[in-house]
């Protein structure tokens, strides 16, 4: 079988989408060599460089010009005779020849829709034609999650038969022991807390960081926040400022994979109390981690998060605060509910996730 991707996030994005098409490609490399795997796009880059190592995966330069991922890169993937061509970030080329090639494109999320005060007139309208004209297009659509699935039939008029919800994994540092002299350098080039709180997560209204450092505020707990900053960090530093909170709350930046796996498992808890996720990435990468997990009550993170972890309101920064101090305060059950979410987190591993991609796969060209 010749499955064909739109690579571009494969090449250039760093986070969410990157990882979700690096990994998707990686697992199904590993598990399924036997097949060819095309990354279309432009130009590469260094991302997934080692994953183009694996057997079966080729660069595939696609056809210059202008808008050329939306007017020639499915004809690309035809002159290529891929079998499947597999759009990895909400979007389908938009033109094709009469050579027959099946289409999946995988859908994350609707936020946009849900939450549109946190994206411009514009983007709404961009993303809302791409995603539906994708989703008429395409002969199945994966949705990350129960959540997202729900989403795309109440917003997209989609019928339920043609999405298949297969959730996505983590990045293998998360799964793997780094060695003890790593671990050692981590923790000194960041100057981590002895003890210590974890947010991760681009620093945008909707990840909602400003109710954890409220949640912290006169106590001593400290917090290490990684994550790309934007607009509304300077709302979070100026409160930070004000209630003298500089050495509490500790951001980093320019951390890799395998640095980011360290801090994770050198946290006390993980706190993600987003409002609103199509999946909730850091929450199973906290629980590969054996770190146990407050995250919030909405959207899909319970999918994410499983019984063990605890929920909150994340509207109400005293309950985020009574549940920090309930599990910072007690060994034991953090030990009890982080053992239960390593169990859970298993489903989400590559080998089950690989087995389901590929069973769709063959399906839609039986």
């Amino acid at each position: 079988m010749k499955i064909a991707f739109d690579a571009k996030r494969f090449f250039h994005n760093t986070s969410g989408l990157g990882n979700y098409s690096r990994d998707l490609v990686r697992i199904l490399s590993k598990y399924y060599p036997e097949n060819q795997y095309l990354l279309l796009n432009k130009n590469k880059s260094k991302r997934g460089s080692d994953i183009l190592e694996n057997s079966g995966v080729t660069f595939v330069e696609n056809s210059k010009g202008t808008m050329s991922r939306q007017f020639k890169m499915g004809k690309d993937a035809q002159k290529e005779n891929a079998d499947i061509f597999h759009g990895l970030s909400g979007e389908l080329p938009l033109k094709w020849d009469k050579k027959p090639i099946k289409k999946i494109v995988t859908i994350h999320d609707l936020i946009f829709v849900r939450y549109p005060q946190y994206y411009s007139f514009f983007d709404r309208k961009i993303h809302l034609w791409k995603f539906k004209k994708a989703a008429n297009t395409a002969d199945k659509i994966i949705a990350i999650s129960e959540q997202t699935k729900r989403d795309i039939i109440q917003y997209l008029k989609v019928p339920e038969s043609k999405i298949e919800v297969i959730y996505q994994g983590c990045h293998k540092a998360f799964k793997e022991q780094q060695s003890k002299e790593f671990i050692q350098q981590t923790k000194q080039k960041f100057n981590l807390p002895e003890r210590f709180i974890l947010n991760v997560g681009t620093i945008e209204e909707r990840k909602n960081l400003f109710s954890i450092v409220k949640a912290i505020k006169d106590t001593e707990i400290p917090l290490v926040v990684v994550g790309k900053k934007t607009k509304y960090y300077q709302k979070i530093a100026s409160f930070i400022q004000k209630n003298k909170m500089e050495k509490q709350v500790h951001f980093l930046e320019g951390v890799s994979m395998d640095e980011l796996a360290v801090i994770y498992k050198s946290a006390n808890i993980f706190v993600y109390p987003s409002f609103f996720e199509g999946f909730g990435i850091p929450v199973i990468e906290a629980l590969f981690s054996k770190t146990v997990t407050i995250t919030s009550n909405t959207s899909c993170l319970p999918e994410a998060g499983g019984p063990d972890s605890v929920y909150i309101n994340p509207e109400n920064h005293l309950d985020i605060q009574s549940k920090i101090k309930f599990l910072w305060d007690s060994e034991s059950e953090r030990k009890r509910r982080s053992d239960k979410g390593f169990e859970f987190v298993q489903k989400f591993n590559d080998e089950p996730i690989a087995h389901q991609l590929m069973n769709l796969y063959q399906k839609i060209i039986s």
